[in-house]
């Protein structure tokens, strides 16, 4: 499993945050604000769940590779480093969501 992938995403996602470029759609995503950062994460969402239920595997990995990449744009805007959310999944290994 290629994980740098991940580390790539997040530096140029923070690459163009750093350094706007007109003819990025990152920089377009950014400079929009909140709330078009929002609808973009309700409408990838949608889009994975109709993928999961009706469409095919490829469908489903694209959809959610969008929903990652809307993500980390999100968490950049809001300042939320990825290595946050990172280290919030690596606490929860090891514990029970059901058990109390």
């Amino acid at each position: 499993m290629n994980t740098e992938i991940i580390g790539k995403l997040v530096e140029t996602v923070r690459e163009r945050k750093r350094n706007p470029q007109d003819d990025s759609y990152t920089c377009k995503l950014l400079e929009a604000g909140e709330n078009k950062l929002v609808k973009k994460l309700g409408e990838e969402n949608a889009e994975f769940i109709r993928a999961f239920l009706k469409e095919s595997d490829e469908s489903v990995a694209g959809e959610a590779a969008d929903i990652i990449y809307h993500m980390v744009v999100a968490l950049e805007y809001r300042g939320v480093e990825f290595e946050a959310v990172l280290g919030v999944l690596e606490n929860r290994f090891g514990k029970s969501g059901i058990r109390k």
